[in-house]
C-alpha cells in the first residue's frame, strides 16, 4: 500500500523449438511485460507464415461473426441483465502448436465459411434487388400523373423520348431553348410534381446531342423508366407485387441465416478469439532476438509472480534455458512499468488514480488516500440521506452483479457505494431527506411549524459554519499533500525542493490553523511560523526565478490561496443540492393544493418523485466531477506527477476460449 508493486527484470535465453509454446504460456499467464532485447550480435525475430495466416483468419472471421451476430437470436438487454450479466461459457482448446491450431481453424472454415458466405451473398443480392425495385416504384410514382404507356416513354428510334424533373423556375427558359435549338422539332409534356415539374420531351434522333446538352444545361434530373407495359400507375402495382415477393424471399434468407447463426456463431466466435490471440501474440516477435538455434526475450515481472513464471518457463523448456532475474538499476527507474498494489478495499479506487496517471516507481501511490477523500467529498457535496440511499442501492446491485467480472462497471459502482455511505452519513448530520421533505411531513403531522428532523446544523440557514468546515477540510487535505511531497523530494535527493517548495506551505498551513483556533497563547507561535514560511517561500522564489522572483512571489502565493478557496465548492454544491430539492418540494406542494378530481395530488407525486430522481442524478454527476477535480487539480498538484508508465502485460484476452498448456498440467 502507498507504493507500486515491486518489479524485477526477467531475461531468458532458450532453444528456438520452445519459442511458440513458451510465448503461449507467457501470453496466458499475463504476468510479464515483454520489452525489446537490445543486442547487436543477433537478429530480430519476425512473424512466420502461420502468424500471418492467423492475422488473416482473424480479420476474415470478424466479418463472419458480424454477419452471424446480426441474425443470432438473443434474449438480453433487460434491466436485470444490466445489473446481473451472465458469464459467457468458455470452451477449452488443447494447445499443441500454432501449426496445429491453424490446421484446426482451416478445417473448420472449409466446412462453415462457404455456407455462411453463400447466405451472406444471397441476403446482399436480394437486398440490392429490393432497393432497385423501390427506386423503380418511386420513379413510377413520379410518372403516375402521365396517362401514357410506359413503353412510349422509353422510345429511342427515329423519335427519342426523354423523361425528367426540372426546377419550376427553369422551365420557361428550358422550353425556349429546346424550341430554338431544334427549330420547333420538339414536343414537350409537363406535369406538376410538387416543387418540381415532370417533363417528357420527344425529339428527332438527329437532334439528340443538342437536346441532351440543353437538358444538362438546365439541370434536368433524368428518370430511367422501368421496364414493362402499361401506364406508370399500372406498372406500380406490378412492381409492388415484385417487391412483396422479394421481401418474402429476403425473410426466408434471413431465417436460413438465423439457422446458420445458431449452428456456427459460437464456433466462429471461439476460433476467432483463438486467432485474435495468436495475432496479438505475434506482435512481440520483433522484440525478441534470435540466432539459428536460440532466441532471447526480456521483460518486467511483478515480484510476487516471479516464482510462478520461473517454474512455468523451466517446465516448458524442460530446464534447457538460461534465466536471469535481477533488480532494476537506477538508470532503469523511468522505464519500469507501474502496477498498483493496494488492499482489496482500496483496489477499485485504482481506476480513479489511473484515469489521471500512475505514479513513477519512486513516487507514492495516492489510491488509499483518495479512496477516503474522494468518497467523503462526494458525500459532502451531495449531502442528502435519501439521495445517498438511491445511489447506494443502485451501486450495491451493480457491485453484486459485476463483482465476478471485476470490470469497469464493478469498480465504478464500488466507488459509488462508498460515496453513498458518506452521502447518507452527512445527510443525517445536516438533516436532509429529499431536502426538507421530512420537515414538511413532521410539520404536517404535529401541527408544529418549527418541527424538523434532527441535525447538527442546517446549511441553508447557517452556511458560514459549513463554509468554514469546507475550508478547514481543504487545509487538512493540502497539508497531507505537501507533507507527502516533502517526504518524496527529500527521499529522492531533492532536498532543495523539499525545503523551499514544500516546507513553506506546510508552515503556512500550520500557522493558519493556529490563527483559526483563536487561542491567545498560540498567536505568537502562529506569527513566527507564518513568518518562517513566508521567508522560506521568498528564498525559494529567488532561487528558482531570479529576477522574476517579485512577480512570481505574488502569483504563486495567491495561487495557493485560490487553490485553498477552491474547497469552498464543498459548501456550494451542498447548498445547491438542498436548494434544488427544496424547490422541487415547493412545486409539488403548490400542485398538491389542487383538489379537482385528485389531479393535484397525482401530479404533485409525479413532480416530487420525478424531480427528486432527476435531482439525484444531476447532483450526483456534479459531486462526481467536482470531487475528482479536488483530487486531480488541488491535491495532486502538491506532490503527484502521474507520469509513470502503466504495467501492460503480455496477456491473452479470453471471453469464450481457454487453453490447456503443459505448464498448467494440460497437454
Amino acid at each position: 500500500m502507498f507504493r507500486p508493486e515491486e518489479m524485477v527484470k526477467l531475461e531468458v535465453i532458450t532453444l528456438n523449438r520452445y519459442k511458440d509454446t513458451l510465448l503461449t504460456y507467457l501470453h496466458e499467464a499475463g504476468a510479464v511485460e515483454v520489452r525489446e532485447v537490445k543486442v547487436e550480435l543477433a537478429q530480430k525475430d519476425t512473424p512466420n507464415e502461420y502468424h500471418r495466416k492467423a492475422a488473416s483468419y482473424s480479420i476474415g472471421m470478424s466479418r463472419l461473426v458480424e454477419f452471424l451476430g446480426n441474425y443470432r437470436k438473443t434474449a438480453g438487454g433487460s434491466i436485470k441483465e444490466f445489473f446481473f450479466p451472465k458469464e459467457k461459457p468458455k470452451r477449452t482448446y488443447r494447445y499443441e502448436s500454432i501449426e496445429k491450431l491453424i490446421k484446426d481453424v482451416e478445417e473448420f472454415l472449409v466446412k462453415a465459411e462457404p455456407e455462411i458466405k453463400a447466405a451472406e451473398n444471397r441476403i446482399s443480392s436480394i437486398g440490392t434487388e429490393i432497393e432497385r425495385i423501390k427506386e423503380q416504384i418511386e420513379t413510377l410514382r413520379i410518372l403516375s400523373p402521365l396517362k401514357i404507356e410506359a413503353q412510349y416513354l422509353r422510345h429511342s428510334g427515329l423519335v427519342e423520348v426523354s423523361v425528367g424533373l426540372v426546377e419550376r423556375v427553369r422551365l420557361n427558359g428550358l422550353l425556349e431553348a429546346l424550341k430554338k435549338e431544334t427549330e420547333n422539332r420538339v414536343a414537350v409534356v409537363t406535369k406538376d410534381a410538387g416543387d418540381k415539374i415532370l417533363l417528357v420531351v420527344a425529339n428527332l434522333a438527329k437532334d439528340h446531342d443538342r437536346v441532351n446538352a440543353i437538358l444538362a444545361k438546365f439541370s434536368v434530373e433524368r428518370l430511367e423508366v422501368p421496364e414493362g407495359e402499361g401506364t406508370p400507375a399500372e406498372l406500380m402495382k406490378e412492381y409492388s407485387r415484385k417487391l412483396a415477393e422479394k421481401e418474402k424471399e429476403l425473410e426466408e434468407a434471413k431465417k436460413e441465416a438465423s439457422k446458420l447463426a445458431e449452428k456456427y456463431y459460437d464456433d466462429v466466435l471461439f476460433y476467432k478469439e483463438l486467432m485474435d490471440n495468436e495475432r496479438d501474440k505475434s506482435t512481440v516477435l520483433p522484440m525478441l532476438a534470435r540466432t539459428n538455434m536460440t532466441f532471447a526475450l526480456s521483460g518486467w515481472v511483478p515480484r510476487p509472480d516471479v516464482q510462478k513464471i520461473l517454474e512455468g518457463i523451466k517446465k516448458i523448456t524442460e530446464g534447457k534455458a538460461y534465466i536471469n532475474v535481477r533488480e532494476p538499476t537506477e538508470e532503469e527507474l523511468d522505464e519500469i512499468p507501474i502496477k498498483l498494489k493496494n488492499p482489496g478495499w482500496a483496489r477499485p479506487f485504482e481506476m480513479l488514480t489511473e484515469m489521471y496517471g500512475v505514479p513513477k516507481y519512486n513516487e507514492i501511490d495516492p489510491t488509499p488516500i483518495i479512496a477516503f477523500t474522494y468518497s467523503f467529498f462526494f458525500g459532502f457535496m451531495l449531502t442528502d440521506f435519501l439521495y445517498g440511499l438511491i445511489v447506494g442501492i443502485i451501486a450495491a446491485l451493480l457491485v453484486k452483479g459485476h463483482k465476478k467480472f471485476n470490470d469497469g462497471t464493478y469498480k465504478f459502482a464500488y466507488t459509488l457505494l462508498w460515496s453513498a455511505f458518506f452521502t447518507m452519513l452527512l445527510g443525517v448530520l445536516f438533516g436532509s431527506y429529499f431536502g426538507n421533505a421530512v420537515d414538511i411531513v413532521l410539520q404536517y403531522l404535529t401541527g408544529d411549524p418549527n418541527a424538523h428532523a434532527w441535525r447538527i446544523i442546517d446549511p441553508l440557514r447557517e452556511p458560514l459554519p459549513v463554509l468554514l468546515a469546507a475550508l478547514g477540510i481543504g487545509l487538512a487535505h493540502l497539508f497531507v499533500g505537501y507533507s507527502i511531497g516533502f517526504y518524496l523530494k527529500w527521499k529522492n535527493g531533492d532536498k532543495k525542493g523539499a525545503v523551499f517548495e514544500q516546507i513553506p506551505w506546510i508552515l503556512i498551513i500550520i500557522s493558519v490553523a493556529l490563527f483559526a483556533s483563536q487561542n491567545a497563547s498560540l498567536m505568537l507561535p502562529a506569527k513566527a511560523i507564518f513568518g518562517a514560511g513566508i521567508v522560506l517561500f521568498a528564498i525559494g522564489e529567488v532561487l528558482s526565478n531570479g529576477g522574476l522572483a517579485a512577480l512570481m512571489l505574488i502569483s504563486d502565493f495567491f495561487g495557493f490561496v485560490g487553490t485553498w478557496l477552491s474547497y469552498a465548492r464543498l459548501m456550494a454544491l451542498a447548498l445547491a443540492t438542498g436548494g434544488i430539492a427544496m424547490v422541487i418540494n415547493v412545486l409539488a406542494g403548490m400542485v398538491w393544493a389542487i383538489k379537482f378530481l385528485y389531479i393535484g395530488p397525482i401530479i404533485g407525486l409525479i413532480i416530487f418523485f420525478g424531480g427528486q430522481l432527476f435531482s439525484t442524478a444531476i447532483n450526483a454527476l456534479g459531486a462526481f466531477v467536482h470531487s475528482l477535480r479536488l483530487q486531480y487539480v488541488e491535491f495532486f498538484g502538491t506532490f503527484y506527477s502521474g507520469d509513470g508508465k502503466p504495467f501492460s502485460p503480455f496477456r491473452a484476452k479470453r471471453e469464450v476460449s481457454k487453453l490447456e498448456l503443459k505448464a498448467d498440467g494440460g497437454v
